[in-house]
């Protein structure tokens, strides 16, 4: 295709991995990917989006061709990011608004509230009181979270008040990390009335939820929201982390559709419009209710490559499409697999990281076992309390795709990658991190 005719699609946070998802949508040829910003400037330390913003206007206004879609598939401050550059680059996005009332977890649950019933009681926690307490109504087990954090980075489940104060004194020492800047973007906003004062920097309670985790994907196009998949979250046994996540659920097909229900309500109150979302639910199966978890302001860019191995695209097309003012729908089942699952290699006890094995023997075991795809988070000899974005319970080593008939396939697959990449551990602290349950 002619270059004149291709559309350039800068892309906040683009990374190798999902730079080879982008190239394998539809249409992939005809568009040119660009990276604005790095995964490092975008999550590393404390951000500052004045600064960022200010990069990006620099590579924007330099850049000599069209600019025709920004988009990002990243948390913040890239979710916030896309909304604030396409208004000044005059590219379709969804509001700033409708992104802040996702991820700001206690306007996130005043919005739900007003429309569905699939919510847990929840309130603020004083973190300046010379003795916070848990908000009026809120019972134990609760969690306790940040108004908004990076991959359940200070989020604890608490089950009396010791491990109450435990938590709040975490979360009071590391919450401005992404407190202080998400307030620079609360300040762009007008905010109502129930939302006064609050800020970014706020913790929010909220009782635990329990049954099977279910993630929903979907989009809003033309004012009307439409979810495209769910997928089972299964945790390891005991623990709150995440073993996997598993396309298609395997749920009946009545919840499946007050999933899509819920959502799609939901969604209309939030106020989006041609942006992608998911949603995190707990499904009770002895009550057969659902119990909404959060929701985030962008497709899971962690499910691209499930959606590539079952559906025969990646979930990235719909973001793609929206962007560019298409219709995103596709028909499903059209892959090589009929199930496919991301795995989380997780170690729940700090130590050091040994035996990483070679990008080449990475690609090597890829091969050898087919619907399969391998990354290692961790960097040889580095110790696991080092990386960064973990959750509060465990520490993720690697990240394996994996595409085939069943469940059982899925997990063979599973454990022939772990025994292939041969990772080893020293130092490691007794006890681990994954004692507390959700």
């Amino acid at each position: 295709m002619p270059r004149g005719q291709r559309k350039n699609i800068f892309v906040v946070g683009l990374d190798e991995a999902n730079l080879r998802t982008l190239e394998a949508v539809p249409d992939a040829g005809s568009y040119d990917f660009h990276r604005l910003l790095t995964v490092q400037e975008l999550q590393e330390g404390e951000v500052s989006v004045p600064a960022l913003m200010d990069r990006a206007r620099a590579v924007l206004d330099a850049y000599e061709g069209g600019i025709d879609a920004i988009v990002g598939y990243w948390d913040f401050p890239v979710s916030t990011l896309v909304p604030m550059l396409g208004k000044e680059y005059g590219v379709r996005t969804t509001s700033l608004e409708s992104v802040v009332k996702c991820e700001h977890k206690y306007w996130s649950r005043l919005e739900q509230r007003k429309v569905i019933d699939a919510c847990p009681r929840f309130g603020r926690v004083d973190l300046d009181a010379d003795d916070p307490k848990p908000p009026e109504g809120v019972n134990f087990p609760m969690w306790l979270k940040p108004a908004l954090a990076y991959s359940s980075e200070l989020a604890f489940g608490v089950s009396d008040m010791t491990e109450f104060r435990a938590a709040v004194d975490e979360i009071k020492a590391g919450i401005g990390r992404v407190g202080r800047p998400f307030d620079s973007v609360l300040d762009l906003l007008e905010l109502p009335p129930e939302m006064q004062g609050v800020g970014g920097q706020v913790c929010l309670a909220e009782e635990a939820m329990t049954g099977i985790q279910v993630a929903v994907e979907g989009y809003v196009y033309q004012g009307k929201a439409h979810v495209y998949g769910v997928l089972d979250s299964i945790n390891y046994p005991s623990s709150p982390c995440f073993l996997r996540h598993q396309y298609p659920s395997t749920l009946p097909a009545p919840v499946i559709r007050k999933l899509h229900e819920v959502s799609e309500r939901t969604m209309r109150q939030i106020g989006m419009e041609s942006a992608t979302f998911s949603i995190e639910y707990f499904y009770d199966p002895k009550a057969g209710d659902i119990s909404l978890l959060e929701i985030n302001p962008r497709h899971s860019q962690s499910h691209a490559e499930l959606f590539d191995y079952v559906d025969g695209a990646p979930n990235h097309h719909r973001m793609v499409s929206l962007a560019l003012g298409r219709d995103p729908a596709l028909p499903g089942g059209l892959g090589r697999y009929a199930m496919a699952a991301k795995w989380y290699y997780r170690w729940f006890g700090d130590g050091k990281v040994h035996e990483v094995p070679t990008p080449e023997r990475i690609a090597a075991i890829e091969r050898e076992i087919p619907g399969v795809r391998i990354d290692v988070v961790a960097e040889e000899g580095q110790k696991l309390s080092t990386v960064s974005q973990q959750d509060s319970y465990s520490y993720e080593v690697a990240h394996i795709f994996t595409g085939g008939d069943d469940e059982e396939d899925l997990r063979r697959k599973f454990d022939r990658c772990v025994a292939a990449l041969g990772l080893t551990f020293d130092e490691t602290e007794p006890g681990g991190r994954g004692t507390k349950t959700r």
